[in-house]
């Protein structure tokens, strides 16, 4: 089977968040199922510099404003189509906007010139090869749904991938005539949304199938609370939804092997975590003592309900926890956290910023983690406390509800409790919360059972894998009725 993805970012060529760990992984988990996975990417710099031999397998005298080819290359592991396009992604700065953060307000063209790339080659452009299905994801690469759609493409199977539904890619009106499509499809069943262009809505209405990154957030974003604005549409497209949860590359991700700790070790060896939670207290100024670490690796903002934390900070020293926080995003975040370790020198400690070691090394050093997200697709954070024995405290929505067995008083005598959940997503639930992790830390045996439990869950690709490709052999049955 040849699926074409479609994205833009893939891991380890470009990164800004978990998308690209999801399309990185997940070509390498359906190799071993049958499933050939193509990936169009864009010619970023970092990416343009990654391969030598360039292969234009098709060329473009114009696309969106200047010359373009199509390269097909093999980098780590990865079988790629990359759009090489100097005139849209030969910049500096992120794969969206420059140094400073700016969005580059010509990204409207930048994908939708991937998007048409992508529905060109759904339709046949590359000689010798013709996917039979297509999976678009985000807003970014929504568009080739469309494409697909009013072009020779009708008729391929493809599915579109939510990773946030928060990230619609909202463009004025004023753009339509430069994207390439029929006068038709500016419509309210094709590209128009609120009398502009929506990207994501285009790809929601033309795809064969919509699927998120967990089940429970395939139902949250069809109530007006998750929905952003887009729950009406969702719920017409209700039996053609899927939440399938993402999982982590436990090659990366393994305490056993992991090269960013100061001491590897397993769940029958959780007392050489002593060494990383030593390195973490050197790191972020904290006094040592056997009063759990409790840690944030995140955006510092509303999203991931930093604002949350930030009011509770006093209460989770009172507590007797203490905090490591390693993290950027909004301004007034960062300084109230940064205040609070001002407060409570030794029990809290923040790092602005993002280091990948460093947070790999706060999993494997810390006893707790905490993600109190307002709203979160899937979450990948929560899987790598898991695999590290630094158990989660999380919000109960989205993915975090899914993969996480709360620590209740049942589930810690039956022996399955793998972290905590709180509702609602408050203050004072959060603190609650905190509160419970210090109880159950005072006991080693039910934190050791806790962790050990968490260490055991599959957090791998194979089950989510194996979940698309019985949706992927769905939509070849479609095809061929």
């Amino acid at each position: 089977m040849q699926v074409l993805s479609v994205t833009p970012e893939i891991f380890p060529l470009i990164k800004t968040g978990g998308l690209a760990d999801v399309t990185g992984a997940l070509p390498i988990a359906l190799a071993g199922k049958g499933v050939a996975m193509r990936t169009l990417i864009p010619g970023y710099p970092v990416v343009m510099g990654a391969f030598k031999k360039k292969k234009a397998v098709y060329q473009y005298p114009l696309l969106q404003g200047g010359k373009a080819a199509v390269h097909a290359v093999q980098i780590a592991g990865l079988d790629l189509f990359v759009l090489d396009a100097p005139h849209l992604f030969d910049r500096p700065g992120g794969p969206y906007g420059n140094a400073t953060g700016a969005d580059w307000p010509d990204n409207w063209r930048r994908f939708a010139a991937l998007s048409q790339a992508g529905g060109d080659i759904a339709g046949g452009a590359i000689s010798g090869y013709q996917p039979d299905i297509v999976h678009a994801h985000d807003w970014q690469s929504a568009m080739t749904l469309a494409y697909m759609r009013y072009g020779k493409a009708v008729g391929i199977p493809s599915l579109i991938t939510v990773h946030n539904l928060a990230f619609q890619g909202q463009f004025g009106a004023g753009i339509f005539g430069e994207l390439g499509l029929p006068a038709v499809a500016m419509a309210l069943d094709g590209v128009e949304y609120y009398g502009g262009v929506g990207f994501l809505k285009a790809g929601l209405q033309a795809a064969w199938a919509i699927t998120t990154v967990s089940p429970t957030y395939a139902q949250e974003i069809r109530s007006a609370e998750f929905g952003m604005g887009l729950d009406g549409l969702i719920n017409m497209r209700s039996t053609d939804l899927y939440g399938i949860v993402n999982g982590i590359d436990v090659d990366i991700w393994n305490p056993e092997t992991d090269k960013h700790l100061v001491a590897t070790y397993s769940a029958a060896t959780l007392e050489a975590r002593r060494a990383n939670r030593t390195a973490v207290e050197d790191r972020f100024g904290l006094e040592r003592d056997d009063s759990p670490i409790v840690c944030v690796v995140s955006r510092l903002t509303w999203q991931k309900g930093m604002d949350i934390l930030a009011a509770v900070v006093d209460g989770v020293v009172a507590a007797g926890a203490r905090l490591a926080i390693l993290g950027s995003g909004d301004a007034g975040l960062e300084g109230a956290l940064l205040a609070a370790a001002a407060r409570h020198r030794g029990r809290i400690g923040v790092v602005v910023g993002y280091d990948e070691g460093l947070s790999h090394t706060m999993q494997g050093g810390c006893d707790a983690i905490i993600i109190p997200s307002r709203f979160e697709p899937c979450g990948l954070t929560q899987l790598y406390g898991l695999r590290y024995g630094c158990v989660p405290i999380v919000a109960r929505t989205g993915g975090l509800a899914d993969t996480i067995i709360d620590a209740n008083e049942a589930a810690i005598s039956a022996g399955v409790a793998t972290g905590f959940q709180f509702a609602p997503n408050n203050a004072g639930a959060l603190l609650h919360a905190i509160r419970r992790l210090v109880d159950a830390h005072a006991s080693a045996a039910t934190w050791q059972s806790i962790q050990r439990q968490g260490m055991k869950a599959d957090v791998s690709w194979d089950k989510s894998a194996e979940k698309y490709v019985e949706l992927y052999r769905l939509l070849l049955s479609k095809r061929a009725a």
